[in-house]
C-alpha cells in the first residue's frame, strides 16, 4: 500500500538520522507511528496545506435520512441534488453548456445570440433549483461525521456533497511541501522520546569506567528543533498559503 511506503520511509529517514545502523536507537516501531502521528496531527491542526476542498458522491437509500461519512471530511459546505426532477430513480437532467454549444455552433451557425441563450437557460435552471429545492437543506456533525438530510427520501439517487477534507496521510508524506517538515517534526518527537528515557540513567557501568549517555542534549536538541518547525508554521515556510486581508 502507498500509505505503508510512505510511512516505512518515514521511519526509515528517522532511524538514519538517529543513527541507525551506526549504533544501537532503542525505540521499536510503536515509537516511531506515535512521532509521525503526532507530527501529522500537528500540521493538520496549523497548516493549510493539510485540508482540500473536493465534492464526493453519497448514494441515498429510500427512507433513509442520516448517513455517516469519512473521518477525514472536516466540513460539508453543500448538498446539491445530482440531477433535476423529483428524488427517485427516474430523476432527469438538463445540461446548458450542450444546450448552449448545440444552438449557437449546430443549429444557428448563421444567427447570433447563441450566449445569450445559454445565459437564458443558466438562469432559468438557477430559478427551477430555487424553486424545487436543487440545494438539500441539512444538517453536519463534525464530531460524529454525520449528515442529516431533512427530507423524505422516496427512492434512491446519488448526491453532490461538497466538502473541506482532511489530506489523507500518504498525501502528506508524499507532497514535497509537507514532507520534510512532517519527518523532521517526528524526528524531534522520536529525539524526545528518546531522550527521555536515556536521561534516567546519565551513565551505564562498563569495564573502562562506562559509557556517558546523551539524554539531556537529545531532549534540547528536539525542544530547540519543535520551537523552529512550529516558528516554520508560522511564518508559512512550508507552502501553507498566508491569512488574506480582513476589511471592515
Amino acid at each position: 500500500m502507498a500509505e505503508t511506503t510512505q510511512r516505512n520511509k518515514a521511519i526509515k529517514y528517522i532511524e538514519l538520522s538517529l543513527g541507525g545502523g551506526m549504533v544501537d536507537v532503542e525505540l521499536d516501531r510503536e515509537h516511531y507511528d506515535m512521532a509521525i502521528d503526532k507530527a501529522l496531527a500537528k500540521y493538520r491542526q496549523r497548516s493549510s496545506r493539510a485540508v482540500e476542498e473536493s465534492f464526493m458522491v453519497l448514494k441515498l437509500s429510500p427512507g433513509e435520512n442520516e448517513y455517516t461519512l469519512p473521518e477525514e471530511v472536516l466540513e460539508v459546505r453543500n448538498v446539491y441534488r445530482r440531477s433535476a426532477g423529483g428524488i427517485s430513480a427516474a430523476a432527469t437532467d438538463f445540461e446548458p453548456f450542450e444546450a448552449g454549444y448545440l444552438n449557437m455552433y449546430m443549429l444557428n451557425v448563421t444567427r447570433g445570440g447563441g450566449l445569450a441563450t445559454f445565459e437564458l437557460y443558466m438562469g432559468y435552471r438557477e430559478q427551477m433549483g430555487k424553486m424545487f429545492g436543487a440545494n438539500l437543506i441539512y444538517t453536519w456533525s463534525q464530531v460524529t461525521k454525520r449528515l442529516a438530510l431533512h427530507r423524505y427520501i422516496r427512492g434512491d439517487e446519488e448526491i453532490i456533497i461538497h466538502t473541506y477534507n482532511y489530506k489523507p496521510d500518504e498525501i502528506l508524506l508524499a507532497d514535497t511541501g509537507s514532507s520534510l517538515w512532517i519527518k523532521d517534526y517526528a524526528l524531534a518527537i522520536a529525539k524526545m522520546s528518546l531522550g527521555q528515557a536515556r536521561s534516567k540513567f546519565g551513565q551505564l557501568a562498563g569495564p573502562q569506567g562506562g559509557v556517558q549517555l546523551n539524554g539531556a542534549d537529545l531532549l534540547t536538541q528536539a525542544q530547540t528543533e519543535l520551537e523552529k518547525l512550529e516558528e516554520d508554521l508560522k511564518t508559512y515556510a512550508e507552502g501553507g498559503t498566508p491569512l488574506g486581508f480582513i476589511f471592515g
